[in-house]
Order: structure tokens, then sequence, then C-alpha cells
């Protein structure tokens, strides 16, 4: 044979491109086209924020024509179209064609529209993939429709990560960003769009197919010939023609055993990212309208919806819409995913934010769509932590998706289907989609990798395939859909089904009778700067969600005790704020300055009023109703500790008081002993000496004998890294940053003291970096303290640069533990293998700890994500840990501004800690105790006492009917028995206690026996846990 593959291919490229394409549409007519620009009282016209429709359609629009410039950035201009269709072609398919001046393909992350009818409905978004709009002439043969245009600019242009000042609506330049390009009538020719849909789809099978398969000739001869069948000068009168020498090659039906594709409609909106929030609330109204058009006009349409606040936001933004949509629930054309509030991060939450994320998705699902969901998706956070399969079965899940982790820079992941097994040994059954996205085209490229890379052949032949635009919105296209109806049964493609997601997970499960186990973590070997990122905005969740935990605490406390109602809708409204910020690129830091500069605002909003809630709370419990007397304040008073700490060992219990009477401290004072070049501190059980420099040369710990700084090592090190990834700054911290290190040791102050209570510290000045950034670290040892307390606060000015805090600790191992939601992880240190290599920064909550049979050492943090431990060899044999915290970045992209300005970071150094010791210590950190002026004899027991575990949560059951709800946890890894007790003046029995779901539901035991027991001889709750087990407990009142 003579044909030629290459000249084939690039003929029926051409003629797609430059003949059939443009033949889809005639021109009836221009459109009229008059603009009204969205402007704030002395504002940049066209910069204003988004108006309501019924507002804009009644604004005075004022005549324009394509060409017009418009939109500064992040502004919103309103344009209404005009036509009059001639009388022949008013009853003909007839479409208009809106190009808003779109500077590239890209969809979502620049300007896009939303089309409302002349009564203010909503018909479709707009984007450059999908500018169509359906248009049906009134009797007269008039059209009209308005197009709310959003000049959202375009941060990441052709990938590059150079520093941009439009992260923020006052520092981009106002000038108009586009161009009306584009605003036709026109004709449809559907016979052509269908011949589009046919070549599209046997083009791409001759483009993946072997050069040497049957079937590739096959289509390629089809091709060719479905060319010489077109006149190229009559393509809407020949492609009946071409689609008919085409049909015979689409008729051809896939093999047996052909790999099979479930795929999902979907559109992965970042709750905010690129654009702020109030711009992901229109992004999901738009593509929301796309979709529920598409289930209008066609069948088979099935699109999955994440993530319940989008749904929230569309309620209340676009109630019709809304309606809309929970019409298409109903009908199964819409099919909610995720049960989650939002799509967040995989590592950073706490606990207990990843219940809440769970329930209230879960939750709102339920109660305003009618679903509840049977996975967790979450296909683009940023690594998962290994407590979530127990936390997802908790919630009622039984499947798991994601796709990041195919994305690992260098250790491919093993599987696609699989069985993920938690830190406690829940397994849930996982999946990756093997096309390596989650916003295919359904192309012949997506599905071919989809199935050649399988990793599962031999046990499966199953996979699931999200097709839509996403990230910053859009979702499947009619386009996409005919490749789907195409690609159903195809000789050279893999089975196509659009289905469920649930649907797939059934058959997958089903299918794979013998999957492989993945054991902890699932650790993306990416974006690990997201541990460090935006520091303020990390550290505003941290303390936000200490916050929600004792307002809970204490409000239960008073509402069980009749004091007060709980103020249970205040909380559930912080909650929500609270858990938008935790969605995976807010939290990690990896957002326009816009969506940082809000959230932080929104923290420090929800933190007032969550001080102010507790502040109310105490006084009702230990004054009886009147406010809390200033602590300086004269009169008979009783100083009161209360103290939100399950863990506490100064004797005050988990929702207790206890009174500070005036007697003196028990233990003497620290001695200081200074000489012109160390400082020593002693409080009988820690000694510490620090020198000229300020750095940390020895800690003893003086019970056990023990040094803890390695020879020739110190301890409390500030450490500089130029921090320039090869891309995606604010996200990635690539290997290379630590070849070239910065000790920082210049000292501009230094100074020690003792203070009232016998305790003492020493201050330390120093300047770092090269822009005038300086630190101030304070290191303070208490009368009797087995800790050493830490804080650095850093003015921070540097850019392209990584701040560290190093501490060597003299133990020899080969392997850490890192604080993670209800339990911890242990990971190796050393660098055997690629994954242990490139495993070089890792996320941790409020501790790490290292240690040897015998000792430990652990470090509790207050803000701290980010951390590397590392082992060197020691002077003198065995080897040494260097535990380091990342306290800031400076990177530049997307927000040139990210961190600079003053942060506080808060470290505790334990000498002889056990994990235990560890748990405890990071407990003590996030809660210390809160001390108020109380009337005299007033004492409140606590609502609950565990013994043998750690509680976590105590709240009042969601369904308001005075029940409490205790979630606790196994703390160490191994197998326990615990007790809970309650206080006598509570009005609740203990012998209605039920093991329960997160939902609050009786929780399924039959795979394992409940673990509430029975009470015991003394009236306490029996509990048997196992190694790192949640359990949730709800107790009745008393009947």
């Amino acid at each position: 044979m003579h044909d030629q593959r290459s000249i084939i291919l690039a003929r029926v490229r051409r003629v797609l491109a430059e003949r059939i394409r443009p033949a889809e549409t005639t021109v009836v007519t221009p459109l009229d086209a008059a603009a009204w620009e969205v402007t704030e009282p002395d504002g940049i016209p066209g910069q204003g924020e988004p108006v309501p429709a019924q507002v804009a359609l009644a604004a005075d629009f004022t005549s324009t024509a394509v060409g017009m410039p418009w939109g500064p950035p992040w502004g919103t201009t309103w344009f209404r179209f005009r036509a009059s269709v001639p009388p022949d072609l008013r009853g003909a398919p007839l479409e208009a064609v809106i190009d808003l001046g779109w500077t590239s393909g890209s969809v979502g992350g620049q300007a896009e529209g939303l089309v409302f009818d002349k009564g203010g409905r909503i018909i479709k978004g707009i984007h450059p993939r999908n500018a169509w709009v359906p248009v049906q002439p009134n009797d007269k043969g008039k059209v009209r429709f308005y197009v709310e245009a959003a000049a959202n600019p375009e941060v990441l242009r052709s990938r590059s990560f150079a520093p941009t000042s439009v992260g923020r609506k006052e520092t981009a330049d106002p000038t108009p960003l586009y161009r009306l390009a584009r605003a036709d009538l026109v004709e449809v020719h559907h016979e052509v769009r269908e011949l589009i849909a046919d070549v599209v789809t046997l083009l791409g099978l001759a483009e993946v197919l072997p050069e040497t398969a049957t079937r590739a000739w096959t289509v390629l001869r089809a091709l060719d010939e479905a060319m010489d069948a077109l006149d190229l000068a009559d393509i809407v009168g020949t492609a009946a023609a071409a689609r008919a020498v085409l049909a015979p090659a689409l008729a051809v039906r896939a093999a047996e055993g052909t790999h099979e594709i479930s795929a999902i409609g979907h559109a992965h909106i970042d709750s905010a990212w690129l654009w702020p929030v109030r711009e992901t609330r229109r992004k999901v109204a738009r593509t929301v309208a796309d979709v529920l058009h598409l289930a209008e006009s066609r069948p088979g349409v099935v699109f999955a919806l994440p993530a319940a606040q989008h749904g929230a936001w569309l309620e209340e933004d676009q109630p019709d819409l809304f309606a809309r949509l929970q019409a298409a629930v109903a009908a199964g054309a819409v099919v909610p995913v995720g049960g989650m509030w939002v799509e967040p991060d995989g590592n950073l939450l706490a606990g207990e934010s990843v219940c809440r994320q769970l329930t209230f998705g879960a939750r709102w699902f339920a109660e305003r769509l009618g679903h509840r969901c049977g996975e967790v998706w979450l296909p683009d956070s940023f690594g998962y932590s290994a407590a979530l399969p127990q936390l997802a079965r908790l919630a009622g899940m039984r499947w798991m998706l994601t796709q990041k982790i195919s994305w690992n820079e260098v250790d491919r992941f093993p599987h696609h289907s699989f069985l993920w097994e938690g830190i406690d040994g829940t397994r849930i059954f996982t999946h990756f989609p093997p096309a390596d996205t989650y916003s295919s085209e359904l192309t012949s490229v997506d599905l071919t990798r989809a199935a050649s890379a399988f990793a599962d052949k031999g046990r499966a032949r199953r996979s699931l395939l999200p097709f839509g635009y996403g990230d910053g919105g859009g979702g499947p296209t009619r386009e996409m859909f005919a490749q789907a109806d195409r690609v159903a049964d195809l000789d050279g493609s893999p089975r196509v089904r659009v289905e469920s997601p649930a649907a797939f997970f059934e058959r997958a499960e089903a299918e794979h009778r013998d999957p492989s186990v993945w054991v902890g973590e699932l650790y993306l070997e990416r974006h690990r700067g997201t541990f460090t990122s935006q520091a303020r905005t990390k550290a505003g969740n941290r303390r936000c969600e200490g916050l929600l935990r004792e307002a809970e605490l204490w409000w239960t406390s008073v509402a069980l005790r009749g004091l007060s109602d709980y103020p249970a809708q205040a909380l559930d409204r912080l909650w929500r704020q609270v858990l938008l910020g935790q969605f995976h690129d807010i939290l990690p830091g990896s957002s326009i300055g816009w969506v940082h500069d809000e959230i932080e605002r929104t923290h420090a909003e929800v933190e007032a009023e969550l001080e102010d809630l507790i502040t109310r709370a105490l006084a009702l419990l230990c004054n009886e109703g009147e406010a809390p007397q200033d602590a300086d304040a004269d009169g008979p008073t009783e100083w009161v500790s209360f103290s939100a700490d399950p863990l506490a060992g100064d004797g005050v219990a988990l929702g207790g008081t206890a009174y500070l009477g005036d007697s003196e401290p028990s233990a003497p004072a620290v001695t200081v002993v200074a000489t012109g070049t160390a400082a020593v501190l002693d409080n009988g059980r820690l000694q510490v000496t620090i020198d000229a420099r300020g750095l940390v040369t020895s800690v003893r710990d003086l019970a056990a004998d023990r040094e803890l700084i390695p020879p020739g090592t110190v301890g409390n090190l500030l450490q500089c890294h130029p921090d320039l990834p090869n891309a995606w700054d604010a996200w990635d911290l690539d290997p290379f940053y630590r070849n070239t290190v910065v000790d920082l040791t210049e000292v501009e102050e230094l100074g020690v003291q003792t203070l009232d209570d016998g305790s003492a510290e020493v201050r330390v000045v120093r300047p770092l970096g090269t822009r005038g950034s300086q630190a101030t670290q304070t290191l303070s040892l208490a009368p009797g303290a087995e800790h050493l307390d830490i804080e650095v606060e850093v003015d921070w000015r540097e850019r392209d640069t990584i701040l560290k805090l190093a501490w060597p600790l003299d133990v020899h191992t080969a392997e850490a533990r890192f604080e993670t939601q209800f339990g911890y992880v242990t990971r190796p240190i050393h660098e055997n293998t690629t994954w242990d290599r490139y495993r070089f920064e890792v996320p941790a909550l409020r501790w790490v700890h290292v240690g040897e049979p015998g000792y430990g050492i652990a470090i509790a943090n207050a803000r701290t994500y980010g951390w590397d431990v590392s082992r060197s060899a020691r002077t003198g044999g065995a080897t040494f840990a260097t535990v380091r915290a990342s306290l800031l970045r400076g990177s530049q992209f997307p927000d040139p501004d990210a961190d600079l300005g003053t942060h506080r970071f808060g470290f505790r150094l334990v000498p002889g800690a056990d994990v235990g010791g560890a748990v405890a210590a990071g407990y003590a950190v996030a809660h210390p105790p809160r001390v108020v002026a109380g009337r005299a004899g007033r004492h409140t027991e606590p609502v609950v006492r565990v013994e043998g575990a750690v509680v976590e949560t105590v709240k009042p059951a969601e369904d308001g009917s005075g029940a409490l709800v205790v979630r606790l946890y196994e703390h160490l890894g191994r197998r326990a028995a615990a007790t809970l007790a309650l206080a006598p003046d509570v009005p609740l029995d203990l012998a209605q206690a039920h093991e329960v779901d997160l939902h609050e539901q009786p929780r399924d035991t039959i795979d394992q026996p409940s673990a509430v027991r029975g009470l015991d001889e003394f009236g306490s709750l029996r509990l048997a846990l196992g190694p790192f087990q949640i359990l949730t407990v709800r107790i009745s009142t008393k009947s």
C-alpha cells in the first residue's frame, strides 16, 4: 500500500478546521448590541460589584458595537443583544454566537458570561469553548437576550508565574481587558454539526491507534474517502454524503474484553483560587445553567455536583435556577457527590473540621437535594491524610475518588483501583482515574490513556473519567456528549458509558475481587510549599478551629445546666465560614491576594465572635449570669481556671474549673547564671544553656541525665534557603532548595530576665535576609516545668525565600511521628528509596515526635504545618535527628505580597516525652487555661470525664433533643479500655448511651462489635477502643 498516514491525517485536520467547522453555521444578521457598565459611586466605570439581574435589566443601556473595549479587571458589564429574524428563517434552527474578546481558549480563567432572557430567567453560561446561545424569536421575529459579562483577568497567562498585580482589584490596572469580538445571529446546519462530531471521533481514533493496526487503516481510509465525498464549495450540501461514508467505520463494535470507562460530566470549580469567592458564586451559576440546559435539551446527561457550599450559594443567589437544579437531581441528571461542604485540603484540617466538612455537606445535600452521597470526591486536594478512610466510613461513605496522586513528580502510584487503609486499619475502596485528568474532553487521547495506563489489568477493566471543563468551572459541553454517544461501543476505543459515580463504584468494586491494599497516607510528591504558604491564613484557621471546639464545650455545659439556650444557629454559621476557608486553594495558601485578604478578615471576625460567646458562657458558669469581673478589679472574687484541654496535667479536667488561690508557687524560681558568653537557665528539671549568639548549645534533662543537643550543633537556629521552584511558586517547594542554606546567627540585641512568677526568659533580636527582615526569638523556662517554650516573632520582607527553625536532637532513629487527625503517622526519615527521598517536606498538625527506645522528644506548636526531619552522623557514633519547622515563605505568585508583615510562632520543646506526652503537649499549646474572676464558691464540674482516651468534641445532638454527643479517640495506636462518666448535675442517662456515626445516627456494627460496652460497677460507661479508633457516643436525656 502506498497510502501515507501523515498525509491523510494532515488533510483531514485542515479540511475539518478550515472548511467543515466554518460551515456549521451561517450568519443571518449581526446582533444589535448595547452595554451597561456596573459602576460604583465615584468608581471606575465597569468595575463595580455584581448586581441582581432585575437591577441590570432595568438600567439604561448605551448602544455599542463589535470592537467595544470593556471590562476593567474584576468588573462587570451587561450586554443587551437584539435582532429581527427574516420571515423565511423564523422556523429555522437559530443560535446566537457571542465572543466577549477571549484572549485564548482557556476556560474559567478569563472573561465569562451568564445569559438571561428578557424576563431575567437564566438561559446558560458562555465561555471560549461554549459561546453559543439558544434563541427563539417571538411571533414578530424579534430576539432579545442579555449577557452578564465578568471581566475576570487571566491571572495564569501562558503558564507564566511572574508576579502580577491583578490579584487584588485595588492594585490591578483599570484599563479594560477585553473587546467585544463577535455578536451574530446564525442559522445552524445540523448535518454539518453531526459530521464534525463523526470526524472528530474517527480522527482521534486514527491518531492514537498503532500504525500497524488494521483498524487504524480502516478508519484512515474511511476519513480519506469522506473527504473525497465532500464538495469543499458546498459543505452543507454534501455533509450527508460524507457522513454516509463514515457510518460503517462508526458502526464497528468494540471487541470483547475492551476496557470500560464510566464517564461522568464534571466541573471542578475551585471555591476560590485565581478569583475571589464572589466570582466563584457566579461560576457556579454559569456552570449549573449550562448543565441544566443540556439536560433539558437532550437525554443521557449525568453531571456530578460536588461541594454543598456551591449549592447553598446557588440557592441564595439564583433561587429559580436552584429550583431547576432540584428537579434535575430528582430526575437523575445531576448527582451530588462527595458529601462535603467544600472540597477541602487533605492534610491541614483538624480532625473535627474533617468531621464537620462531612456532616455539614451531607446534611445540606440530604435536606435541600434529597440525596445521600456514597463517595468521598476529592480530585484536586494536595495529598490525603491517613485518617481519612476511617472518617469517610464513619460518615457513611463506601468509596473514595481522587486524581492528584497520579501527578507525583517522581514515583508512579502502583494502582488505580485499590483498598486504601488508614491508621486504624479501616479500608475504603479507592479509585484514581487513569486518564490522569478530572477535566477530560473525552478525546481519543484521554480514552486511550485511560485504557493503556490502567494499572490493575488482569484484575479489573473498568475506570472512571470525569469530563468537562474544570478548575474555573464550565463543565461538559454538547460536543463532549456527542463524543460520548459515538464511543459508547466503538472498535478501537474503550467502551464509554455516561453514568453516576455510584454506578461505576458498584461495578468496579464487584469485579475487583482481590484489590491491592495501600497502607497509610496518600502523599503527593508536589505542592509541598502549601504546608507553609500564607501563614496568616493558616494561623487564623488554627485559632478558629480551637475556639469553635471551646465554644461548643462551654455552651454545652451551660445548656445542660439550664443556664441559657445553646447558640446552635450562630455556631453553625461560624462553622460554615471556617469550613469554606479550608478549601484546597485557600487554606494551603495558593490563591490570589484578594482571597487571602478576605479569609483573614473572616477569621478575625469569627475569632471575635467566638471569644465573645466563650466569655458569655464562662460568665454564666462561674458568675451565675453576671459578666466576669476584670482581672484587676477589686472585690471578693475567686480566680477560676477553665480547661478545654483533655489531657491537662494540672488537675483541671476537660470542661471543668479549678480554684486558683493565693498560695505560693510549689516550685522554686528558675535560676539564671549569666557569663560573658552564655546564660544558663535551671529549674531543677531542665538546664538550658544559651550562647552569646542566642543559640541553644545545651538542653539537659536533669531527671534522665540526658543531653538533648548533639555535639557540635546548636538549637533554636533560624535558617534561610533560596526558594524559587521550577513552577507553581506558592504551591511547590522543590528539592534543590536544600542545596543552599544561610544560618542566622547575627545578633542585634540579647537579653536575659527573670519574671515575677519565677520564670526566666532569654530574648534575642537578629536580622535576617537581604530586605531588612528581623526576627525576635524568646526562650522561656517556668518553675518546675518539664518543657521549654519558644516564641519566634518575624517581621518578614523576604521574597523567594523559605525560613525554617532547626532543632537538632540527640536521638538515634530512622523514623519520626507526626500528628494527623485523631492520631499520628510514622514516617521514615532516611532516604532508602525515592518514595522516602521525595518525602522531604511533610505536614503535621500540633506536634512532631522523635525518639529511640526508652527516650523521646516532642515539639508542639501553635500554628505551624510544614516540617522536615532528617538524620545525620553523630560525632562519637550513632546518628541524631534534626527537626525543622517551616515558618514562612516568600513566594510571589499568585500573590506578590504573600506573608509580608509580622508573624508570631509558638513552640514547646518537651524532653523525655513519649507519644502520649507529645499529644498532651499539643493540646496544652492549643488550649491554655482561661482564668477569670468568678463568684466565690461557684465551681463547674466537667460534663464528661473520660479515662483512657482523648475527648475531642462535646456538643449537643444536632436533632435538638437535648441529647449529648461526645467524640473521642484512642491516641496512642493501641487497644484501650476507657470509661466515660457524667457530672451528677446534668440531666442525662448513661444507660441510654449508644455508639453513633458522624451523622449521629445508629452505627452499623455488624462487622465489629460496638465500642460501647455498658456500665461498670461505678456507673461509668465502659468503652473498648481499637488503635486510633474514633468513637462518637450519643447520650440521651433522662426520661
